[in-house]
């Protein structure tokens, strides 16, 4: 694997792609537009996610003003989260670089708005993560629908409403830290969140597709949410626990009425009282149930070894020289 040392200040951009690579072509184009404005050296590193041989070999090389391109193939498809999660770690562990950037690599996040978000993250603390707030997407009338009732359930179970991707910047201590969290494996921006790093939002429309179609499809929609969910497990449970605890609180005080009305008044109907607190014991057997489940899982989710991206993003990288074989220059070492 190559390192990479570049002038001050230097910008390393991360784009996960899988059988992507015309959309990743036209991406680099136009970021090569922007970072001839800007003053800083650009990098770019591509996290081929598992595509074909012949995609990964399609990736673009080096342009006039990003001359360092590297191309990280994994050993097989991991999701846009995890590539992400992978490439980051190695900005971290390879380069010097002083800002990370994450983008997808269809174009939907637009170079264009790079600038803003380098600039917000120039001018305010070197801990503070910068990630563009979405203001308008331009999707179908299906995935809106979707969107809008994750964004619904997220409000629900964990208390906060979603309004950012993957498109960021991150200042190098903020990388070094987020390297070290665990949970950008399964969703990147809920990590980062979860970890209680200091971000920013800079208000960002969201552009639209460069080429081809997506390769998300519904089911990978819906895990994606259900990712984005389990990065907050620890809040839904501590919600759920609540929620149990007022539940078995009035089945308490419910067969407590039920016991009063049957011995201290002539109201109740026969065989009523006995029915009733019955089925009152059973809700709460169930609940107590729900309450122990809800126990264990937090327990063993706190036991459970975490994939550490710092440390582990090595193994899924396939060994060989791939920049070389796709006949790029990689990434110089001095």
């Amino acid at each position: 694997m190559h390192g990479l040392k570049t002038r001050q200040p230097s910008v390393v951009v991360c784009i996960p792609v899988f059988n992507d690579a015309k959309s990743a072509a036209l991406l680099l184009d136009k970021l090569d537009a922007v970072a001839a404005s800007l003053p800083y050296d650009f990098a770019v590193v591509f996290v081929d996610d598992g595509s074909r041989h012949e995609e990964c070999a399609a990736l673009p090389g080096p342009t006039p003003h990003i001359p360092a391109v590297e191309v990280l193939r994994l050993r097989r498809n991991l999701g846009h989260q995890r590539a992400i999660a992978i490439g980051l770690s190695f900005i971290a562990a390879e380069t010097d670089a002083d800002y990370a950037v994450v983008m997808d690599g269809d174009g939907e996040d637009c170079p264009s708005s790079l600038p803003e978000l380098l600039a917000t993250a120039t001018d305010g603390s070197p801990h503070t993560a910068v990630f563009a707030e979405r203001l308008k997407r331009h999707d179908g009338a299906g995935f809106m629908v979707g969107y809008r009732t994750f964004r619904l359930l997220h409000r629900l179970f964990v208390g906060r409403d979603v309004k950012v991707g993957n498109f960021s910047v991150l200042p190098r201590p903020v990388l070094e830290r987020v390297v070290g969290v665990s949970e950008i494996w399964n969703h990147y921006a809920a990590g980062v969140y979860h970890a209680r790093i200091p971000v920013m939002q800079v208000p960002i429309a969201r552009g639209r597709r460069l080429a081809g179609e997506s390769k998300m499809n519904l089911p990978s929609l819906v895990m994606h949410g259900i990712c984005a969910l389990s990065v907050w497990s620890d809040v839904i449970v501590s919600r759920l626990f609540v929620i149990v605890a007022g539940l078995m609180a009035a089945v308490v005080a419910a067969l407590g009425a039920v016991l009063a009305i049957r011995l201290f008044t002539t109201a109740a109907i026969p065989g009523w009282a006995t029915f009733t607190a019955g089925m009152l014991v059973i809700g709460g057997l169930l609940l107590g149930i729900v309450s122990l489940l809800l126990a264990v899982f937090v327990l063993g989710n706190r036991s459970a070894a975490n994939f550490l991206p710092h440390r582990d993003w090595r193994d899924y990288v396939l060994p060989e020289d791939h920049a070389a074989v796709a006949g790029r220059t990689p990434l110089a070492t001095e």
